[in-house]
């Protein structure tokens, strides 16, 4: 295995003769360093790839809620994630070298990435669900990721991007694929949808279920400067979770009955039970936030005697979704200018997880590549 591994090490810098002229050695990149909260701005050896992998010079990263989990090191973070480790796993960047065997793929590509590592040979990769792969390794949670000048990624998980896609919209393309799957999975057309949680996911997923074909979309959060972003990306009308007569305000609009769709975007567990509770007997329920511990709902009430088809979403369909996601930005359907409500450059990461903590930032883009010196 030494041997292997050394033999890996020299075709990669070998094949960087013929890379991009500007890669250098170092880089800068975020780290989670020790078991406490916060990250570190590090320079580390950029990464050797091997025959099959590219290695892709980061110009924009988005920051996720997952992000701010390992930021915050909560109860999850500790259990899931061993430090140290790049953190980052949404971006757009330009292929700077390839390996060896890579054919789809040139030096100077822009493109993007699917986060999720699949194994290939599981079950589940090998009958067309790669996305919940049993053995799945997700970059910038069990591999470094993308909070850096640059990252390995094999080839056949970089998506080749359309030019017609602004880079600010690429470098998202990971949560907004999330809304896209979520939506198309849940089958808006002609029906009347409820978003628990309008993050950024959740205002992604108001523009997409438009383009599918919703008949009406009922925006449900906590925050009222999120519910005026819902409004302004196409929600026909906004609530707050806090309000106690939700329920019955939403039924007022279904003629009783409830909503045909929920699209569960919070994790929280009273956002998940009065979700449920709106949908009409026999809708269909698409639950994509993730709950920081175990909650407690009543499956009679809530499910079985509702007749409620539930569907667990996580991730993105590869590459189905991708396909979909970037037809949906390229016809103009879906704008997600107002969603991305912050640009901020690299060194300006802790001031990214204030205005997420703070609420007064939707989706946060850092500008990797503004932090190059050419």
């Amino acid at each position: 295995m030494p041997e292997a591994n050394n033999a890996a090490v020299i075709a990669s810098k070998a094949q960087r003769a013929s890379a991009s002229p500007h890669l250098r050695d170092s880089m800068l990149a975020l780290r989670k360093v020790a078991p406490q909260r916060g990250f570190e701005r590090r320079e580390i050896a950029v990464p050797n790839f091997g025959p099959s992998e590219v290695l892709i010079r980061v110009e924009k990263a988005g920051v996720c809620g997952t992000d701010a989990h390992i930021y915050d090191w909560d109860k999850w973070a500790q259990k899931r994630i061993k430090p140290p480790l790049t953190i980052g796993h949404e971006f757009m960047g330009r292929v700077a070298a390839c390996g060896a065997t890579v054919r789809s793929l040139s030096v100077g590509d822009r493109v993007s990435g699917e986060g999720h590592i699949a194994c290939g040979i599981c079950f589940l990769c090998r009958t067309g669900e790669a996305h919940i792969c049993e053995h799945v390794k997700i970059i910038g949670v069990d591999r470094d990721g993308c909070f850096a000048h640059c990252i390995v990624m094999p080839e056949v998980n970089v998506w080749k991007l359309d030019p017609a896609v602004p880079d600010e919209f690429a470098a998202v393309f990971d949560p907004l694929g999330n809304a896209v799957h979520t939506v198309m999975a849940a089958g808006v057309s002609a029906k009347s949808v409820a978003i628990t949680g309008v993050g950024s996911i959740g205002l992604m997923a108001i523009p997409v279920a438009r383009a599918a074909g919703a008949a009406s979309v009922y925006a449900i959060d906590v925050k009222p400067a999120k519910l005026e972003l819902a409004s302004r990306v196409g929600a026909d009308e906004v609530f707050l979770g806090s309000d106690p007569n939700l329920v019955d305000e939403i039924l007022k609009r279904t003629n009783g009955d409830g909503v045909d769709v929920l699209l569960e975007m919070s994790g929280s567990g009273s956002a998940i039970d009065r979700g449920l509770a709106m949908v009409r007997n026999g809708g269909r329920a698409a639950l994509l936030g993730i709950p920081s511990d175990t909650i407690n709902i009543n499956l009679a009430e809530r499910i079985i005697f509702k007749g409620l088809t539930v569907l667990g979403i996580n991730g993105r369909k590869m590459y189905g979704t991708w396909y979909q996601a970037q037809a949906l930005v390229k016809s103009g359907r879906v704008d997600l200018r107002p969603i991305i409500t912050h640009i901020l450059p690299f060194d300006q990461y802790d001031r990214a997880f204030e205005l997420m903590s703070s609420g007064a930032a939707a989706k946060v883009v850092l500008d990797v590549k503004g932090d190059l010196a050419e």
